[in-house]
């Protein structure tokens, strides 16, 4: 056998896993230009700066701060009149006073000690929690999206331990916050101020079960 033909036998005998090793670290190094020249392209390094930008943004605008505002809380829709055998409807006794009750502005308040990117548009929101006597401090899981240059603070179905299950849409716009929430079965509106570096000394927000 020649020099030759005892090569190529020795290149056959190699194990595919060697061959396949080598095609891909060629296929690295002549593609590794390519990912460079992406990454350096002028849209990708707007892109970097934008992300960069709104995540300093938005941890600004939420450390040591607290949102101070007011909630209102949706009831099922009442049962409908009963009809009277003459065909009048009955009103029920109890119209309008769960109503009234309903529309009744509740006070809130939420301290946010500060904010971790996760990747992507998940964040832990580090924000102190208190209603009747629970008092606790835990990383919240949210989303933020963007309306422009507007935070929207987004939760779906999160279940926090001991608390229950919360969804929630809420505006962050310059020192102010509007929104919407949910509590398992419960839920409503929510609006008021972002007060900054303040220290947390009102009321507590209502149990769960008011909500």
């Amino acid at each position: 056998m020649t020099h030759r033909r005892r090569r190529h036998a020795a290149v056959a005998r190699r194990p595919i896993h060697v061959v396949a090793a080598g095609i891909a670290i060629v296929g690295m190094v002549l593609g590794a230009p390519a990912v460079s020249w992406a990454a350096d392209r002028p849209e990708a390094r707007d892109a970097a700066d934008e992300t960069a930008r709104r995540q300093k943004h938005f941890r600004d605008l939420v450390t040591d701060v607290t949102l101070v505002g007011r909630f209102t809380i949706d009831r099922p829709p009442a049962p409908a009149a009963a009809t009277q055998p003459d065909g009048e409807a009955q009103p029920r006794k109890d119209a309008g006073a769960g109503d009234a009750a309903d529309l009744a502005l509740r006070e809130e308040e939420y301290a946010i000690t500060g904010a971790v990117p996760l990747g992507g548009d998940l964040w832990a929101l580090t924000a102190r929690i208190r209603y009747g006597e629970t008092d606790v401090t835990i990383p919240v899981p949210i989303a933020v999206k963007w309306a422009g240059d507007t935070p929207v603070l987004t939760l779906d179905r999160i279940t926090l331990p001991g608390l229950g299950t919360f969804s929630s849409r809420v505006v962050l716009d310059g020192d102010r916050y509007a929104g919407t929430w949910q509590h398992d079965d419960v839920g409503g509106h929510m609006f008021g101020r972002i007060e900054r570096r303040a220290t947390s000394t009102g009321p507590a927000s209502p149990r769960p079960a008011d909500r």
